[in-house]
């Protein structure tokens, strides 16, 4: 009933999983992932308590490929689930229960897995892998977040459930990267119910970048000189006193960085007062 990939980053840092269906808010049932231990993808009559039991699994190092021989030994229901597994370092593992309706199956990798049932063909799963090996060119590639979005894309494009689109999700994991650095959770997002759901989900990321990824401090601009007088006067324009007072308003209070601004909360600040001219 689903596709889905479970994926970690180059540095091994981050882990997480992307996932669609024709299937009501999707995100509620298959993924799970914990920072610096791996990540899950329960499917197919999914089997929600393999969420807990295989991040308990992989916590004591267990291998990807044991966890799922552990889950699966001990579930009478197996031959009709599907499941992913990735863990902190090391080859993912799929599995595919002999009982899942057709089209079902899965590849993995380093770092990857990928499954699916009920799809249009195995076109899904290839182009999936594909599109997910692509991404890590060239050195240092793309986030996590936008590596598992392009595979789940390229499995949508290629026809995904043959059932039709319904939900999507993304989430992805990293020691400290939730908002404020409080919290492991780096990215949470769900399209529950929406006849496109991958596009969507894609146009969730772009805001999630904007609003709650940090900064790249090579394209930085020094707050000085006639760039701090043009965002004072904008500033004052709407009623603030400093940048940190209005990107808090806006909701972009993780894009500051003390003494410089970041282009994209610049473009921001110049879309929100189109009529102030910077002396």
């Amino acid at each position: 009933m689903t596709f889905s990939i479970v994926g970690r980053s180059a540095d091994g840092l981050s882990l997480g999983v992307a996932v669609a269906s024709k299937f009501l808010a999707v995100g509620a049932a298959v993924p799970a992932a914990e920072a610096d231990v791996g990540a899950v993808a329960t499917q197919s009559h999914a089997n929600l308590a393999y969420r807990v039991q295989g991040l308990a699994m992989l916590r004591t190092g267990t291998t990807a490929a044991d966890t799922i021989a552990g889950l699966t030994a001990a579930d009478p229901g197996r031959a009709t689930r599907q499941l992913g597994v990735v863990g902190r370092e090391g080859a993912g593992a799929t599995f595919t229960g002999d009982e899942c309706f057709a089209w079902a199956g899965g590849v993995a990798g380093d770092g990857y897995a990928i499954q699916g049932n009920i799809l249009t063909g195995a076109d899904v799963v290839h182009d999936m892998e594909a599109a997910w090996l692509a991404s890590a060119e060239p050195s240092g590639g793309a986030s996590l977040a936008r590596r598992l979005l392009a595979a789940l894309a390229a499995g949508d494009r290629a026809g995904g459930d043959s059932r039709g689109r319904q939900s999507a999700a993304l989430f992805v994991v990293r020691r400290a990267a939730g908002y404020g650095g409080l919290s492991d959770v780096e990215v949470d997002l769900r399209v529950d119910d929406d006849p496109d759901p991958v596009t969507r989900l894609g146009e969730l990321v772009e805001l999630w970048e904007l609003y709650f990824q940090k900064p790249d401090p090579a394209t930085l601009l020094p707050l000085t000189g006639a760039l701090a007088e043009e965002v004072a006067q904008r500033l004052e324009s709407v009623g603030f006193a400093d940048l940190a007072g209005w990107a808090g308003v806006e909701n972009l209070e993780e894009r500051l960085v003390e003494g410089a601004v970041d282009p994209l909360v610049l473009a921001h600040l110049r879309a929100a007062t189109p009529d102030v001219t910077a002396n």
